[in-house]
Formats: structure tokens, C-alpha cells, sequence
């Protein structure tokens, strides 16, 4: 099955040339801007992007992945901005098209998916959305590639759901090195920029400090709204249930960028934060 783009040419370029040329602009701009990580930190076990037009979040996007070096599958997880499908909606195979080409899924870890519930497979929660195409071009351009993929599509913020739901991630990614998570999430949208930032540090204090159950938490009490906290929170205890097993060690986790998009529109009195945090 081919998932054919929605947001090419509105929050990315539409041309092959012209997006490769922007993505490679972003990286650079991005690996100038980003904090200092470890040597350790360039083998990823995940990372977390955001998803906005590029204008607006590609220099995060390039800070969290320049210099990354990524394994050969990908496990993305998005949020449901359009409410459609199953909680836990799994692209079924195929394909994903961007103006740079077709992205392969991964057949092994989409099956290994969709055999665990929560996972479900359904092409429908993905059709209209987003947040996951918009950060291929920049998986695209990474040098070692090409890369294969296993598209989740995550509509529930139910703590007991999404922790099934990491027990069963573990539970794939359990004994392979070649298979790193992306979330894809944005940080809080449309209120002052001195309000977006004391919201993003309270979401974001929750996710370095690997804090799924506190995550869900903070996001709910204070009316953040990071449309990735979910999976976010999914990723999070995923990673706890590996260290429960004794099959990982939590990761350390560092945020690399946090920018909002009033530094583009020059509007600090609305405005949507991203953030690019790098786990290893």
C-alpha cells in the first residue's frame, strides 16, 4: 500500500530539488544552533521531532538530527490530529512518498506491531495526517540510508492504553539494535510566547527526566497542549519496560533545541513551541 503526501507544497516544499536544498539549509542551520551532547548521544535509541511547516521547526529538526546516526528501521509515532481510526493505528506496509521518493515499511516490525495489541493495523488514521510525513524529507536526507519504517498513529492519552501499548513496543524492540523510535510532536500552540515557554519547560522537565505517568500528568493539569505528549508517553514507557525486564538501561536524554515560532513570524503574543530532545 502507498501513502501518497497530503502536505507537500503547504508544510514543505513541493519540489524534490527544492525540498532536498531546504532540508540540507535546515540541518546546517540546526547543527550550529544545537547544545552539546556526548559522543555516546550520536547512536540514538529514539529522538523526538517536531512537526510544524519547516519554515517554522526545520532548524530543530536539524539540530536534533544533525550528526545523529540512526539504524536502518524506524519506529514513528504521531499524534491523531484528525480523530480518525484506532487508538493505536499501525500503517499496514507499502510505502510512504515524499517529493524525495518512497520510504519502505519495514514488513518485520509492522507485522511484530500489529500482533501485539493495543497495535492495530489501519491506513485510515494516517490518511489525512501530518505529523508523521512532514519529518520524512529529513529522514530522507540523512547520509547511511535509505531507512525503513513501521508508521503508528497514536489517538489515546489513556495512561493504562499507552502503557500496554510500550510493553508491546518493548517487547519489538527487545534484542535489536537496528530499530530506533521517532515521535513526532509539536509543544504548546497559540498563547504567549513567555506562557508557551513556562508550559513547554514543565512538559519537557517530564520527558528528560523520563517520566511518562508525570508527563500525562503535568500536560493534563496545566492545559498544555503538546499534541505528542501521548506518544511521547508511549515511547517513555516503553523504555521503562526494557529496563523492567532487564533487557536495557533507561537512556539518558538531553534536549538539543527548544525554539518557538514567533523566532520566524516575529508574533510573540501567539505562538506554537518545538522542541528536539535526543535520547540514548
Amino acid at each position: 500500500m502507498l501513502r501518497s503526501p497530503v502536505a507537500a507544497g503547504r508544510f514543505y516544499a513541493g519540489t524534490a530539488e527544492k525540498l532536498a536544498a531546504d532540508a540540507a539549509l535546515y540541518m546546517a542551520e540546526g547543527a550550529a544552533a544545537a547544545a552539546p551532547v556526548p559522543p555516546e548521544a550520536a547512536r540514538p535509541a529514539a529522538v523526538m521531532l517536531p512537526h510544524a511547516g519547516h519554515v517554522y521547526c526545520g532548524r530543530v529538526v536539524g539540530a536534533t538530527l544533525a550528526g545523529a546516526r540512526l539504524p536502518s528501521v524506524l519506529v514513528l509515532l504521531c499524534p491523531n490530529h484528525t480523530g480518525r481510526g484506532a487508538p493505536l493505528a499501525v500503517w499496514p506496509g507499502g510505502a510512504w512518498r515524499t517529493p524525495l521518493g518512497d520510504m519502505a515499511c519495514d514488513e518485520d516490525c509492522v507485522a511484530a506491531l500489529i500482533s501485539r495489541p493495543p497495535f492495530a493495523a489501519d491506513p485510515l488514521a494516517h490518511l489525512g495526517e501530518h505529523s508523521l510525513e512532514v519529518l520524512l524529507p529529513f529522514l530522507q536526507s540523512l547520509p547511511d540510508g535509505p531507512r525503513r519504517i513501521a508508521p503508528v498513529c497514536v489517538g489515546t492519552a489513556r495512561p493504562d492504553i499507552l502503557k500496554s501499548a510500550g510493553e508491546s513496543l518493548a517487547a519489538v524492540l527487545a534484542g535489536r539494535d537496528d530499530v530506533a523510535v521517532v515521535i513526532s510532536s509539536d509543544m504548546n500552540h497559540y498563547e504567549p510566547e513567555k506562557v508557551a515557554c513556562i508550559k513547554d519547560k514543565a512538559a519537557l522537565d517530564r520527558v528528560l527526566a523520563l517520566d511518562p505517568d508525570g508527563l500525562l500528568d503535568v500536560v493534563a493539569r496545566h492545559a498544555i497542549t503538546m499534541c505528542g505528549a501521548a506518544p511521547a508517553a508511549l515511547a517513555l514507557y516503553a523504555f521503562h519496560a526494557l529496563n523492567d525486564a532487564g533487557l536495557r538501561p533507561l537512556p539518558r536524554a538531553a534536549l538539543l533545541l527548544h525554539e518557538t515560532s514567533a523566532r520566524v513570524s516575529g508574533d510573540a503574543s501567539s505562538c506554537v513551541g518545538y522542541a528536539g530532545v535526543r535520547f540514548w
